[in-house]
């Protein structure tokens, strides 16, 4: 399924608040489920997960694993991915398996 980003920060305060939230050893994933029909995701991290290097590593490997996992969800939902620390040193087969759980959770994956 074709997805955008979000892009402000209203939206991710919003998911924040109101969203189911999960938490795995190296990815939390946040879901609401919006008003228009197409998929959002945000995917973010902070200067905890470690430098410039780490913290884009760390978002290469979930927008990976959410790229494998992408044709399988079906509702619209808006998706935010913080990463941990440990983000940065697994490979996406291990953030997919997280992602893929959370989302089984979530009821996203058809």
């Amino acid at each position: 399924m074709k997805y955008t980003t979000i892009t402000s920060n209203r939206d991710y305060q919003r998911i924040y608040r109101r969203g189911r939230s999960l938490v795995s050893p190296v990815l939390v994933t946040y879901a609401l489920k919006n008003k228009n029909n197409n998929l959002r995701i945000g995917i973010t991290t902070s200067k905890k997960v470690g430098k410039a290097v780490r913290r884009n590593r760390s978002r290469r490997v979930i927008r990976a694993a959410f790229t494998n996992i992408s044709a399988d969800l079906g509702a619209p939902y808006d998706i935010i991915f913080v990463a941990r620390t440990r983000t940065s040193y697994v490979k996406s087969t291990e953030v997919e398996r997280y992602m893929r759980e959370h989302l089984n959770a979530l009821g996203i994956v058809k």
